[in-house]
């Protein structure tokens, strides 16, 4: 993969490669590659799977593969795999196998997902029938896989519930013996023992938690297992890698947990938790357990940040008319349902449309039925379709339906969003009523983003209920809906599943309960961007002028704070005002103008590789983004914070190569052009003359 890390006296000639390099894995919409670029095929006892970036091997073992060899095709490294098992690991059966078969198709391109080479591997398994489907994009150094299983099941042996306290010495030949773990979804085991390796867990459930990424650094010894959604697999010796990504949820909130994500030992690393019970595996009905990615880099981070990053933009195209978005939404200010009618929607999309708002989202309140968070009659999420008319708009609010508010909407160039909550019970067996009820405000008013809230997910049923749900809506309005997943509450689908439905709405923050802080969501977002693509997240910013006197003397105080700042901190998620415009200030709309001028450059901002650079945001620091853009690989964007620091210059690190000449042109906020050679590891010299003040930057790579 691309070595952003390269020496400092690396040549033009270097460099003119690693350019070359990123023009094929972060220009999503590329036109370089032809047909073949990937393939698969089975060669008598081999099938290979691969592109231009990556290649691997199996042998094909009547169908329950086993890896022979992962090869990173930048750098010409090629692993072998030491492992004797499958790579799959689910049952005792593992020696009956039967019924093999092998098929290979592209499936073209659509509005939500690149193209790919789909590769489908099934066989039987004593009574247990497994499907193991491969996805490879023309793009990427990584080959996904989704796992498929119907018919019976004995679990495989294992010990994962012994604690290692509990276990001997290892002076004890049994205990040093390795057993299998249960339930494997891929597995490699490599040559060597100076893996330097990186577990990364994730928190949802943000009404509860503000610390949403963890990373434990490890090297690997005897057997031990590991939570998250993602292992970094780093030899130091020879300076490449390899990384797993775990399709699910947070640890915290996944089905059929046994504790644990990966297990690794010496070289040996295995991705384990199929998110199904032995009772969720039905007779005659394809069962899906989490998916698993295999990913290769060489280098540096930046490199297999790059790597991660080029699998999940293909998962859902970011296409400007229908994934941008600036959104209001109505229930930041905690007024919930008691204004919401005809006559407050038009006056928020008139303040909306002065502030530059693209989208206004009427939260819950619009609709006939009234949930539990009515502030004006308590309701239910229960049996929702007990009333017929639930998610019709309210005729006592609403008189003449949505219309006006719709089209008053068009008029002035923000398109009006609403709220929706599935039919939670029984794992959403009514879907198919959610369905209709969406489809139906498509057609009618021409909704097409919808914030989906409530969400429990307890059970397979549930899982694989809310998938149709999705999957149905998109097939009956071509492509054209999105979804804003709420991530605040319940048992979810996390940061790296349901990723192909929309965007992600992290948190509910308020200045009435004093849990809004400028730095606290900017950290948020910060910390997740590194794993997470920031566009995919909606970043709210708040009144500022609501609920002075709760915050008293506190210096990270919103007030504290310009307007303009606020939404900055927003800019490299999708920003989310979230709160009523009739209730700000005059002062506020002058905004507009840095809103005007973010959205000229927001898609092409979110189209590139989005990290966070500097330091961790703490009140005090300073910090930002990097957009590693175009198709040279050349150009990008910065965008810098000064926090509340004394410090009025700063050496930010970036992830640009050292000792290179840049252009730096200010777009937005406070700035200067300047043309300057980078330090070491790509660090670059900044001012800014205001405490909490920020500047956008568009940078080009100059030839030396």
């Amino acid at each position: 993969m691309l070595n952003f890390g390269c020496k400092q006296n690396a040549g033009i000639a270097d460099m003119k490669k690693l350019l070359q390099l990123l023009t094929i894995i972060i220009f999503i919409s590329s036109s370089a590659f032809s047909q073949d670029s990937y393939y698969s095929r089975l060669e008598k006892d081999t099938l290979l799977i691969g592109n231009d970036l990556i290649e691997r091997k199996f042998i094909w073992n009547k169908g329950n593969l086993i890896t022979f060899s992962l090869t990173d095709k930048f750098s010409g490294e090629s692993w072998l795999n030491r492992g004797k098992s499958s790579d799959f690991v689910v049952s005792k059966e593992a020696a009956t196998i039967s019924n093999s078969s092998f098929t290979s198709k592209e499936v073209k391109e659509t509005g939500i997902h690149t193209a790919y080479l789909e590769t489908t591997v099934s066989f039987s398994m004593g009574p247990l029938d497994v499907k193991r489907v491969f996805r490879i994009y023309k793009n990427s150094a990584a080959i996904a896989c989704d796992t498929y299983l119907k018919g019976g099941i004995e679990p495989a042996p294992g010990q994962d519930d012994v604690d290692l306290a509990d276990k001997k010495n290892i002076e004890s030949a049994v205990e040093n013996e390795s057993k299998q773990v249960t339930a494997v979804l891929d597995q490699i085991k490599l040559d060597g023992f100076h893996w330097k390796t990186k577990m990364v867990e994730f928190y949802d459930v943000s009404d509860w938690n503000n610390n949403l990424v963890f990373e434990s650094n490890i090297i690997p010894y005897r057997k031990n297992s590991y939570k998250g959604n993602l292992l970094f697999a780093h030899n130091v010796e020879s300076d490449k890698g390899i990384f797993f990504l775990k399709e699910a949820p947070s640890s915290s909130t996944q089905l059929a947990y046994k504790g644990f994500d990966f297990t690794t030992e010496f070289g040996h690393f295995m991705v384990t938790g199929l998110g199904l019970a032995k009772n969720d595996i039905k007779e005659n009905e394809w069962r899906k357990t989490y998916g698993c990615v295999i990913g290769v880099y060489s280098g540096s981070e930046v490199n297999r940040l790059i790597a991660l990053r080029s699998y999940q933009k293909n998962l859902r195209k970011l296409l400007p008319l229908r994934d941008e978005m600036i959104m209001m939404n109505t229930w930041g200010d905690r007024s919930q349902d008691s204004k919401v009618n005809e006559k407050f929607s038009l006056i928020e999309i008139e303040k909306a449309a002065k502030l530059g708002i693209t989208h206004f989202q009427i939260d819950d309140g619009w609709q006939v039925g009234k949930s539990p968070n009515s502030a004006v009659a308590k309701g239910s999420f229960k049996n929702i379709w007990d009333n017929p008319d639930y998610w019709k708009p309210d005729p006592q609010k609403y008189p003449n339906g949505l219309h006006p508010v719709v089209k008053r909407g068009k008029e002035l160039g923000v398109e009006v969003c609403l709220w929706f909550n599935p039919s939670v019970q029984n794992s959403y067996a009514d879907w198919e009523k959610d369905v209709q009820a969406i489809v139906e405000l498509y057609k009618i008013y021409g909704i097409r983003t919808f914030k989906i809230d409530g969400l429990s997910i307890p059970s397979k049923e549930a899982e694989i209920n809310l998938r149709k749900l999705f999957d149905t809506v998109l097939e009956k309005t071509n492509d054209a809906v999105v979804f804003n997943l709420d991530a605040t509450a319940g048992r979810r689908t996390g940061y790296h599943m349901f990723n192909e439905y929309g965007n992600i709405f992290l948190e509910n923050r308020y200045t009435d309960w004093q849990n809004y802080y400028p730095y606290w969501t900017l950290r948020n977002l910060w910390q997740l961007s590194k794993y997470v693509p920031a566009e995919k997240l909606q970043i709210e910013f708040l009144n500022k002028w609501r609920n002075t006197d709760k915050y008293g003397k506190d210096p990270f105080a919103p007030a504290n704070y310009s307007f303009d700042y606020l939404f900055a901190t927003t800019m490299a998620g999708q920003p989310l005002a979230w709160f009523e415009g009739s209730g700000l200030p005059q002062e506020a709309f002058s905004v507009g103008k840095l809103i005007k001028a973010y959205k000229k450059i927001q898609h092409d901002f979110h189209m590139g590789t989005i990290l966070p650079i500097g330091e961790e945001p703490s009140g005090r620091s300073w910090t930002g983004f990097q957009s590693i853009r175009s198709s040279k690989g050349d150009e990008g964007y910065f965008i810098f914070f000064r926090e509340n620091t004394p410090h009025n210059t700063s050496t930010i690190k970036t992830w640009l190569p050292g000792k290179i000449k840049i252009r730096l042109t200010p777009v937005l906020g406070d700035g200067r052009s300047m043309t300057l050679r980078t330090g070491t590891e790509g660090a670059v010299e900044i001012k800014l003359d205001s405490i909490n003040s920020f500047v956008l930057y568009k940078y080009k790579i100059l030839n030396n």
